[in-house]
């Protein structure tokens, strides 16, 4: 992995989409009229004659593409998750889910990363699809991760829901990441406290657990993209080596990667203290920029050291995350 800040790249999703397109000519790219903020522009300009624009009608996108699956097509379907999942939901269920089609429906902008506030934050798209039958969920971390799952997602025979940061994303991997449908990444190998993280919030769990190692806690981060199907061995695993649990996701703490984890440890008897940071049942102004809703919200590294230090039970003030200059094209977690 890189050291922080990580530098960024512009639009790794949309240039991955070529890249595999170029090979599989079965697929078709749908935009919900948010094309250059989908970064579908590039599949607009490389393939118009298998682009198709279908307007601020997300219902019949959904269904336009699940009659396009029949028809032996992969479509690739875009918008922002917001307008990806609530608003066409029940054409996913109906249309996609239930006949089992292999539509992918993509959503950017997650969780509170956007300036348009509770209209346009997905705070619990990955809570709605969980709960469909058939369906994959994954949320990727950087620049590496995006590029690596495309090829592995694209032949899930079933639908999937891909959500993923869009703008300067992040370079956090290297090069030989690897991505997998089945298997989470144990990226520490700490036996105090186990972090499970994914999406925008794996890079504040690595600058939380560097802080933590610091202190003398061991700390195991578990980097979990594909949160449906959750990959419990290793989950589990992890929870019972620890004497604490703290999942960090960009999304509801009702429904998300915190209740899968919940969930899995019920069920398996594992009673480990859990803590979840992620919104709390509520919604969430928007802004410019995503750090002063990460601090407001409770999401930012110092919110899961916090979580780390009194879930052990320490009684001296927590310590505090470092604050990191960040320059043009870098980032760096909040």
């Amino acid at each position: 992995m890189r050291n922080r800040p990580y530098p960024t790249v512009l639009k790794p999703y949309g240039q991955a989409l070529v890249d595999l397109a170029a090979e599989r000519r079965e697929i078709v790219c749908i935009t919900g009229d948010l094309t250059r903020q989908c970064e579908i522009d590039l599949f607009q300009d490389t393939f118009p004659d298998r682009f198709i624009h279908a307007g601020m009608a997300e219902a019949n996108m959904v269904s336009m593409a699940g009659a396009l699956a029949r028809c032996g097509h992969i479509p690739f379907v875009h918008s922002f998750g917001v307008f990806s999942t609530r608003r066409p939901l029940d054409q996913i269920v109906n249309s996609v889910a239930y006949p089992n089609l292999p539509v992918r429906i993509v959503g950017f902008m997650p969780g509170v990363s956007s300036p348009g506030g509770p209209s346009h934050q997905a705070i619990e798209d990955v809570a709605l699809m969980r709960a469909i039958p058939n369906m994959t969920v994954i949320d990727v971390a950087d620049a590496v991760e995006i590029r690596k799952a495309l090829p592995v997602l694209v032949d899930i025979p079933g639908p999937v829901y891909l959500r993923l940061k869009r703008g300067e994303i992040p370079v956090i991997f290297d090069e030989d990441h690897t991505f997998s449908l089945d298997k989470a990444q144990v990226l520490t190998g700490g036996r105090d406290v186990a972090l499970i993280a994914n999406g925008m919030m794996l890079s504040s769990a690595l600058a939380a657990a560097e802080v933590l190692e610091a202190c003398g806690i061991g700390t195991r981060v578990v980097n979990v993209p594909v949160i449906k199907p959750l990959d419990q061995a290793t989950v589990l695993e992890a929870a019972r080596a620890a004497r604490l649990v703290v999942t960090a996701e960009n999304h509801s703490i009702i429904g998300g990667l915190g209740s899968a984890v919940a969930e899995a440890m019920a069920e398996a008897g594992v009673g480990c203290p859990l803590r979840r940071i992620g919104l709390r049942d509520t919604f969430a102004e928007g802004a410019r920029t995503a750090p002063p809703l990460f601090r407001k919200y409770g999401l930012s590294t110092q919110h899961i050291i916090d979580a780390v230090w009194s879930g052990l039970g320490q009684a001296d003030p927590a310590p505090q995350a470092p604050s990191l200059e960040v320059a043009p094209g870098e980032y760096a977690p909040v």
